[in-house]
This record gives structure tokens, C-alpha cells and sequence, in this order.
């Protein structure tokens, strides 16, 4: 395989399709699935991966049951990934599903049955597995579902309170066309890590970030990455790097927030006129409400860095246009939600919210095309269906498995956790992503009945009663693509679909078909027995008719599956984050209750939690440097270098063969007598897991880093686990009553040579 990306018309013969890692064409030979051939910038070493997946001897070739379910019915088993898998016909698996879904609703009713998934299974719209998942347990009769999302759970409960919605993390960033033109000094909280840039939500043909920054440092602009590692800044930047205690980069925010009032550089006319409550941010600031007055010194003592390096950030920050970031991992974090409220307060005393390449925007250094010029609103999605049962916050689901009835404060309402009897998950994985993953296993156990949907025989399908195999994206038509990237995508079957495999949308409409509710399930009797194509047209309208309504000339479906990739038009001007608010604040007020930036909510100080007083603080976390005893370190979670999340970990570009590497100082290395490449075991009260040891300078001392992305296998005797997935390590400790986020950043660990 070549490593030079292809452009569109390059190799047309070969059918181009799209993944969350970047868009590719596919050769076939023989019917089998030889070469995926990178489109754009796409990391030629993942997408080339995609044969690997499709073929790879980690495929379920037909449905399976567990034995021990089998022979003595539903019902809780600490058997589930033990027990042997048993065969069996699609018809007789579609009857078990569809019986037990009766069961549910007939004894106990919809919020018994937990519909899980995750957003990142395919970069499809029509066969995403989490919209299919729910328009099915919805129509089937009601299923409790899940609230935001592990990326930025915090952030979805805090924005809408202070600008008055998830835009800016969502979907809105300010372009980096515009960085490039106009921003003398970016200031990356969290980092800048090009690895992360490789992947981008509903799939990308462009991938322009390195070329964009290197366009904004040729202009003139300063770089400031703050990060506990040195490898969160791009190669050749030449940035400033200030390495944190992890954990207290709002203490950092809110002392230069108090700096700018105390020197007189705070933009006063803009407070007055685009925020609310800035009296009472300055009253904290100041310490006339604490007694704590958030200097640079106090934010040093708090944070570890000097008190000159915190000075030179300042100084850095006080003139000229400064565009302020975070990176989606500050509020995956204990009081995650006061680190995106911190840094609006600061870009609000800058001054220059809505001002070409000034302000705040999130996320530029989490995923690929945050910043990228992109007209919305053109990829098409599933509708919804109502559903009669409940949802609960995601990184509450352990909870949830293990405490129904108890209560749960979240986002000013207090909510009944649900008693869960049966578990439906298809499209993701959720041994990978959740927290403290032997709490997870011990709710696990609790269901009576556990169904998957799942290509691949991952964590979460070895713990499943009833597995059904679904296909890859390489194995059917979709239209894909992202509002952040300015192409849309009719993604071509490459190959058909490999044994028994069968698209999600297939199986449920099988098992609607079972439970009489085919016709709600398809959305009203005009679209019974509509097939792939069928929906795939009517979805295509949406856009044709989008097109119409905004002016712009969208092909017909025809047309644009013959293309296969169609270039929507570019919007008329970069994007600038909150500039029409900024323009006319009276005729584009924000959808808060003032209509403005709230530095105060009066909303949120009135739900009373004791974490959350109405105005960004700084709370020190349960597990962070600050009271880590001897030997204990701060455990960094991350994202793997070659793989999304859990995906590619049994391909050539992913971490299987050896425990996943974690990165440590080489002082703190040679404290604990280890050598770079030597297997450690990394533990703390919670679980234990092997790793590689990787000796790194640019690893603040005292910090662990560890990626994500390792299939989870525990020891049966010992509990260890093997691959080296540090979820066994974080707390299942949520990132506040407001927000009940995940906090996956927050915990500490130790380390120590594995004898062998």
C-alpha cells in the first residue's frame, strides 16, 4: 500500500468509502477486501487497517448464546466473559431477543431494558448504530437511555447555563483561517497533540490542522501549550510549554481572570455589555467572598509552576489578539465543568469574544477539523422517536446497574436511578470507555439478560448472554460526513457482508417485525418496507431540500452516488465564534436567561449543590497531586497514537501483541528501579494492570500517561488485567452533581517492575 494519500480522482474504479480516521477506497480481489487506499491527509497506516478489520479472525460469524444462559435461563451470572458461547440460527436468536424484550416491557416495564451505544461505531448516518438502537428500543415499547457522552459530558451540562447551549463544543469553533489571519498568541489548555487530529466524529476527507497552524506561526503567532506532556505540542511549533499539576488549570484561568481586573486591563464595557454577573466573579476573585484572593502566587502554589512562568503568561496574554482553548480532557475531570466556565471568564475580561481569531473555542487539540471552514447543516441524519421510558447521565451507568432506586442529583433535578433487567448494546464499547471497569463488571452481573450487537469478539461481546454479528461499514451503503468537514460522503459497499453478518438496521427491523411495531419502528406505514436505498434517498432529500432553502445547488441522489464524495459549497466568510452575538447582542441575544455571557448563574447557585456556587471556582479534586502520598502519581489517560478509542487495537496500527505503553520521567523511572521497555504493573486500590514502561523527559514528574484504547482482559485468577487498560484504574467518581460527568482524569496510581 502507498503512503501517499490519493486525491478524489485518483483510482475512481475502486469504491470510496468513510471512517471516524479519515476516507478511503477499497480494492477487491477474489471477493476478499485487499487494500484501503487513504483519501487526502488520511494516516495511511490506520485506514490501511480497514482490511484487517473486515477479515480479521476476531469476527463473529453467527449469532452465539452464552451456555450458561442457554441451559438455565435469564437471570444475573458472574459467568458472563467465562462461560462458552454456543451457535445458533439467526431465527432462533431473533426469537430469544424478541421474547426477552417481551418479558421486559410485560413484567417490568420499559426503563427496565438499557439501550446502550456510542456515537462512534460508524461514520454512516443512516447505519449509526446508536440512532438504530434507539428508534428500535423506543418503538418497541420505551428503554432507558443515556445523557451526553464521555468526550464532554461536563461541558453539555455547564455551556447551556452560561452561553445557552453545547454550540461551542459541539459543532462551533472559531476557523483556524482565522487564527492564522489575525491571532498574535493561542493559549492551548490541555494541548495541542496532532495524534488527536487523525480522527474527527462522522469521518473527514480533508484534514487540514497541521497545515493551518503552520500557516498562523509563519504569520506571527505565539504559541502557549499547558500540559502535563511535552508531545501535546506539534512538532516544529516551537510553543512555550508550561507543564501543570493535572487539575489545576482553572486555578491558572481564574488568576489571570484576577489579574486582568487588578491591573486594569479587564475590558469593563465589554462585562457590561455581553455578561452578567461579573460583580460576583470579581467578589470571588478578589477574595472578598472566601478570603482567597486568586493571585498568580496562590495559583502557582496550586498548580506547581513557577510564579515567572505564570508572570510570562500573562505578560503574553495582556496585549495584542489572543485566542484562549481547551482541550476536551479539562473537563473529564473532578469540577470538570469550572474549567470551560473559567476560561470563558477569562476570554470575557480579554475582551474579544467575537473578534476574528480572539475569544475562546474548545477543542482544537481533541479531534481532527475543529477550526476547519465548513458549511453545516448538509449530512443528513435519522429522525428520533419519542421514547416512553427514562435516560440517565452515561458515566452513570455502573451506578444505575448497581443502585436502582437510589437518587441522583443532576442538572438541578433529582432523578431515580432505574432498575435494570436487561442490557442491549450495539455500537460501542462500553469496557473501554467507562470508568473503574471491575465496579462496571460487578453491575454487569446484576442483568438478567445481555444482548450485543458487535463485528468483532471485543470486551463487551465475550460478556454478553445473546451476541448477533453486525458488519463493518466496508460492508454496506451509507451517506457519512461531519459539520466540521466540507464534504459529504455516499459511502460505497466494498465488499458484501462476511458469514452471517447483518447490517444493525436489518436485525431490528427482524425483531420489529416480531413484536408488531415495524410500522413505528420505520417511522409510519409510508415507509414500511423501505430498503437501504430507499432510505438512503429520502435522506438525501433532507439535503436537496436544505439546499434549496439556503441557495446552494446540492446534486441530485443519482448524481451523488456517482460522485461519491460532493464538496459542499464553502460558507461565505470563516467562521468566528459568537460574532453575530458580538455585532448585534440586543437582535442575537444568547439563549440564557439574561440573553448574555453568564459569569453568574443565578439558575445553578439556585440548585443549592455545595460544588457548584453559580460563578467558576477552583476546587481542589479528591485525587491529584495535591494529596498524593508517597509514591503515588498522577494517572494521565489519553488517547492511543494509531487507533480510535478501542478500535484498530487487534490490527497492525494498534497496541495488541503488548501490554499498552505508560510514560514516565526518567527520574521517577529510576526511583522505582525501571527501565524504559520493562513490564511494570500499575495499580492502585481499584485494579491493577500490566503496561511497558516508556521513559520520557517530556513527562512531568509525578505523572503517569497511559492510553486508552486496550481491550480489556482480567486476569481470572489474579484480577490483573493484561493489555493494559488503565480503566481499571480511574474512579467511577463523577465530575460534580451538576454535570455527572466522567472524571476519568482525576486518580491516582503506583507502579512497580512486573516480576516475570
Amino acid at each position: 500500500m502507498s503512503d501517499k494519500p490519493l486525491t478524489m480522482t485518483d483510482d475512481m474504479q475502486f469504491p470510496v468509502n468513510l471512517s471516524h480516521w479519515g476516507a478511503f477506497r477499497g480494492r477487491v480481489e477474489g471477493g476478499r477486501f485487499v487494500e484501503a487506499l487513504p483519501i487526502g491527509g488520511a494516516d495511511a497506516q490506520m485506514i490501511g487497517a480497514w482490511p484487517e478489520l473486515v477479515h480479521s479472525p476476531q469476527r463473529i460469524d453467527q449469532p452465539y448464546v452464552r451456555r450458561g444462559w442457554l441451559e438455565g435461563g435469564a437471570g444475573p451470572s458472574d459467568m458472563r466473559g467465562q462461560d462458552e458461547m454456543i451457535p445458533i440460527s439467526w431465527d432462533k436468536a431473533l426469537k430469544l431477543v424478541a421474547d426477552e424484550i417481551s418479558r421486559m416491557h410485560r413484567d417490568f416495564g420499559p426503563t427496565s431494558i438499557l439501550g446502550g451505544s456510542y456515537g462512534w461505531s460508524s461514520a454512516g448516518r443512516l447505519h449509526h448504530a446508536r440512532s438504530q438502537t434507539r428508534r428500535f428500543l423506543a418503538a418497541s415499547g420505551g428503554f432507558t437511555d443515556q445523557i451526553a457522552n464521555y468526550s464532554w459530558g461536563a461541558a453539555a451540562a455547564i455551556l447551556p447555563h452560561v452561553l445557552g447551549s453545547t454550540a461551542s463544543v459541539a459543532y462551533a469553533a472559531t476557523s483556524w483561517a482565522s487564527i492564522a489571519e489575525h491571532t498574535d498568541t493561542f493559549v492551548a489548555f490541555g494541548g495541542l497533540n496532532t495524534k488527536n487530529w487523525r480522527v474527527t466524529s462522522g469521518g473527514a476527507v480533508e484534514h487540514p490542522l497541521p497545515q493551518m497552524v503552520a500557516q498562523a506561526k509563519e504569520r506571527g503567532c505565539r504559541f502557549i501549550v499547558l500540559s502535563p506532556l511535552a508531545s501535546d505540542m506539534p512538532d516544529g511549533l516551537d510553543a512555550d510549554l508550561i507543564q501543570p499539576r493535572p487539575g489545576s488549570d482553572t486555578a491558572i484561568m481564574l488568576a489571570l481572570a484576577h489579574e486582568a481586573w487588578i491591573t486594569g486591563r479587564a475590558d469593563k464595557a465589554f462585562l457590561d455589555t455581553y455578561t452578567t454577573g461579573a460583580d460576583r466573579l470579581v467578589a470571588y476573585l478578589t477574595g472578598q467572598t472566601d478570603g482567597i484572593p486568586k493571585t498568580l502566587p496562590w495559583a502557582a502554589a496550586q498548580s506547581g509552576v513557577s510564579l515567572n512562568e505564570l508572570q510570562t503568561l500573562w505578560t503574553a496574554i495582556s496585549t495584542g489578539r489572543v485566542m484562549l482553548t481547551a482541550a476536551w480532557s479539562l473537563q473529564r475531570a473532578e469540577n470538570g465543568e469550572q474549567s470551560y466556565w473559567a476560561l470563558i471568564a477569562l476570554a470575557a475580561m480579554l475582551g474579544q469574544i467575537g473578534l476574528p481569531g480572539g475569544g475562546f473555542s474548545f477543542g482544537y487539540g481533541s479531534m481532527g477539523s475543529v477550526g476547519a471552514n465548513a458549511r453545516r447543516g448538509y449530512v443528513p441524519t435519522l429522525a428520533s422517536l419519542p421514547n416512553a421510558g427514562t435516560a440517565i447521565p452515561v458515566a452513570a451507568v455502573a451506578d444505575a446497574l448497581l443502585f436502582p432506586g437510589e437518587p441522583l442529583d443532576f442538572n438541578g433535578k433529582r432523578i431515580t436511578l432505574p432498575d435494570i433487567r436487561m442490557i442491549y448494546w450495539a455500537g460501542g464499547n462500553p469496557f473501554h470507555h467507562a470508568q473503574d471497569l471491575g465496579k462496571l463488571e460487578r453491575g454487569w452481573a446484576r442483568a438478567e439478560t445481555v444482548v450485543v450487537h458487535e463485528p468483532w469478539w471485543t470486551p463487551t461481546a465475550l460478556r454478553a448472554d445473546i451476541v448477533l454479528p453486525a458488519t463493518t461499514s466496508a460492508e454496506r451503503n451509507d451517506i457519512g460526513g461531519t459539520s466540521r468537514d466540507p464534504n459529504v460522503v455516499f459511502m460505497q459497499k466494498i465488499i458484501e457482508p462476511q458469514s452471517q453478518a447483518r447490517n444493525d438496521r436489518d436485525i431490528f427491523a427482524a425483531l420489529a417485525d416480531r413484536l408488531g411495531c415495524r410500522e413505528a419502528f420505520d417511522g409510519g406505514p409510508q415507509n414500511t418496507g423501505f430498503d437501504e436505498q430507499d432510505w438512503l434517498k429520502q435522506m438525501w432529500a433532507g439535503t436537496v431540500k436544505k439546499g434549496l432553502s439556503d441557495g446552494v445547488e446540492v446534486p441530485d441522489y443519482d448524481s451523488f452516488r456517482a460522485m461519491g464524495v460532493w464538496p459542499v459549497p464553502a460558507p461565505d466568510h470563516p467562521e468566528v465564534m459568537l460574532a453575530e452575538f458580538r455585532d448585534a447582542p440586543d437582535q442575537s441575544p444568547l439563549p440564557t436567561p439574561s440573553g448574555k455571557i453568564e459569569l453568574f448563574s443565578q439558575t445553578i447557585a439556585d440548585f443549592g449543590y455545595k460544588d457548584e456556587p453559580g460563578h467558576p471556582v477552583f476546587r481542589a479534586p479528591h485525587e491529584w497531586l495535591g494529596t498524593a502520598a508517597q509514591g503515588e502519581f498522577h494517572l494521565v489517560t489519553n488517547q492511543p497514537e494509531k487507533q480510535l478509542h478501542s478500535q484498530l487495537w487487534h490490527t497492525s496500527a494498534g497496541m495488541s501483541g503488548a501490554p499498552a505503553p505508560v510514560r514516565i520521567h526518567p527520574d521517577d523511572a529510576a526511583a522505582h528501579n525501571i527501565n524504559d521497555g520493562q513490564p511494570v504493573r500499575v495499580y492502585n486500590a481499584r485494579g491493577a494492570c500490566k503496561a511497558t514502561a516508556r521513559i520520557d523527559v517530556g513527562v512531568r514528574r509525578s505523572v503517569l500517561v497511559m492510553p486508552t484504547g486496550a481491550w480489556f482482559e482480567p486476569d481470572a485468577l489474579t484480577g490483573l488485567e493484561q493489555n493494559g487498560n488503565p480503566n481499571v484504574l480511574t474512579a467511577d467518581r463523577r465530575s460534580s452533581q451538576l454535570g455527572q460527568a466522567c472524571a476519568a482524569l482525576s486518580a491516582l496510581a503506583r507502579i512497580e517492575p512486573l516480576s516475570t
